[in-house]
């Protein structure tokens, strides 16, 4: 019979066999861990600043629209671009909205701005969304600017993803120098059409008539994202809508000696004026287009004109632009160029690009050249980014350290042969010829300087006739070229856009 010693001498290395085991998986558990934690880490340090977004955020909201309420619900996250080695190389912010009890075919629409550079919370909180920042009256008060709700929000005729390209918003590359990779026309256009795609799958909403909403460079990256979507993706866009596009850079960038260009950049000026002088009519601006398409055009294609006869057309340019005659005499009539720094020079007030009837304290009155930001891009407008930055946040549930870019200095464009050759014209040619229930429509501002509402009228009016006709649309609207500055404007605009929704159905 063993005694207690003679048996604790052969239970002890079997216990200590097992604590050795057990501080061995310990150990090992804890390796484990570490190796995780490692791992988790190094991919945290390897996505960069995508490790500052958050997880996708959807929360429930409502609101009286002009139609009734509309209960709905709110998406803030990313979609996620992967390269070919499968690893991941952007995220891409984008913001939806979609009707509660609505159908799979509701209507969807994808929405941006352009720049290119510039993120989605100009059209997001000026024009299509549930949410609007408030200017005032006079649609130009940033320091009172409020945000509220937005009765004639999109939400109540289509759903809306608002999406900011990359580089933009907070939409960002993993590595900081591959940025350049999505900023050509061409991989502008492909990554776009990636995140609708990607939406689309992920959403289910392969049923839903799809549709494109972009502003300035936006148009332009509209048509080239729908093409894109037919030839990468086999996603076909029922409609684009445009708000003061840019669509060709031989018009937009080209010669200021241009004498076809100075003829339709003069009816903006023309409506400033008549904006001015509280005299705007149909009438009177469809006369000031009548003489820029006419004796003003001829005139600049022409020897300048000399004594009497150049003393004549002279006043009648500064009469239909308000300029001083003097100023017009010493440019040959060609306005546009001397038009911001000099037109209100007496009261030493520089005029915006933006919007001609906005003029603003000129910081350098004793400049010959105007060297100023612009009164409403550089100033006015710049209270969206903010607005954004805190609406995502605060109501949305979006909440993130990293900054919301909403005009990205740091965007360099590749035009990929000069921005003098970049054209939408042959695109659009092909979306109106080869689909017959394709639609356009298109809104600028009276008094935009940008991009001048003649200079897509011009482009429109030279397209051939495609059957059915009537399919492409020019809707003009007091203001310049944030249009839904103006609240009236603003309502005129989206009931024209459900209008052209319930056309394409």
């Amino acid at each position: 019979m063993r005694t207690k010693a003679s048996l604790f001498s052969h239970i002890l290395p079997a216990i200590m066999l097992v604590s050795a085991l057990g501080v061995a998986s310990a150990q090992d558990a804890a390796r484990d861990q570490g190796s995780q934690a490692g791992i988790a880490e190094r991919r945290a340090a390897e996505k960069g600043v995508l490790r500052l977004l958050p997880a996708d955020s959807v929360t429930e909201h409502s609101i009286n629209t002009a139609r009734g309420p509309l209960a709905y619900t709110a998406t803030a996250g990313t979609l996620a671009f992967y390269d070919q080695s499968g690893e991941q190389s952007a995220s891409v912010f984008y913001t939806a909205y979609v009707a509660k009890n609505g159908q799979s075919t509701r209507p969807l629409t994808f929405v941006f701005n352009g720049g290119p550079g510039a993120a989605s919370a100009f059209l997001h909180l000026g024009l299509v969304g549930p949410r609007v920042l408030d200017f005032g009256p006079d649609g130009h008060d940033a320091t009172r600017a409020v945000l509220r709700d937005n009765p004639d929000t999109w939400l109540s005729f289509t759903d809306l993803v608002l999406i900011d390209p990359v580089g933009t918003g907070w939409s960002r590359t993993v590595k900081p120098d591959d940025g350049k990779n999505f900023w050509s026309i061409r991989s502008d256009a492909s990554s776009m059409a990636k995140a609708i795609a990607l939406y689309v799958a992920k959403n289910n909403r392969a049923a839903s008539p799809k549709f494109l909403l972009g502003e300035s460079y936006g148009g332009f990256r509209a048509v080239k994202t729908a093409r894109a979507l037919q030839s990468d993706q086999g996603i076909l866009i029922s409609g684009i809508l445009m708000v003061s596009p840019f669509l060709e850079g031989w018009l937009t960038f080209g010669d200021d000696q241009s004498a076809l260009r100075a003829a339709l950049q003069l009816p903006s000026l023309a409506a400033a004026e008549l904006e001015r002088k509280q005299a705007f009519t149909p009438e009177a601006l469809a006369a000031a287009e009548h003489f820029a398409m006419s004796d003003y055009l001829v005139t600049l294609a022409g020897t300048p004109p000399r004594g009497e006869a150049g003393k004549a057309f002279y006043e009648r340019v500064a009469k239909v632009t308000g300029l001083p005659v003097e100023t017009v005499t010493q440019a040959r009539g060609f306005a546009a160029n001397a038009y911001v720094k000099n037109l209100r020079s007496g009261e030493n007030k520089i005029v915006s690009r933006y919007d001609a009837t906005f003029a603003a304290d000129d910081p350098y009155p004793e400049q010959r050249a105007s060297r100023s930001p612009d009164p409403i891009l550089d100033v006015v407008t710049r209270a969206y980014g903010g607005a954004m930055a805190s609406y995502a946040r605060n109501e949305l549930g979006f909440k993130t350290e990293m900054t919301y870019a909403l005009l990205a200095s740091d965007v360099h464009w590749d035009w990929q042969g000069g921005r003098l050759q970049a054209s939408a014209e042959d695109d659009l040619r092909t979306l109106l010829a080869y689909d017959s229930s394709f639609r356009l429509l298109v809104a600028h501002g009276y008094a935009d300087m940008i991009t001048p509402y003649a200079m897509t009228r011009y482009i429109l009016d030279h397209m051939p006739s495609f059957d059915p006709p009537g399919r492409a649309q020019l809707k003009l609207y007091r203001g310049g070229h944030m249009l839904y500055l103006d609240p009236l404007s603003r309502k005129a605009f989206s009931d024209d856009a459900a209008a052209f929704y319930r056309t394409a159905e």
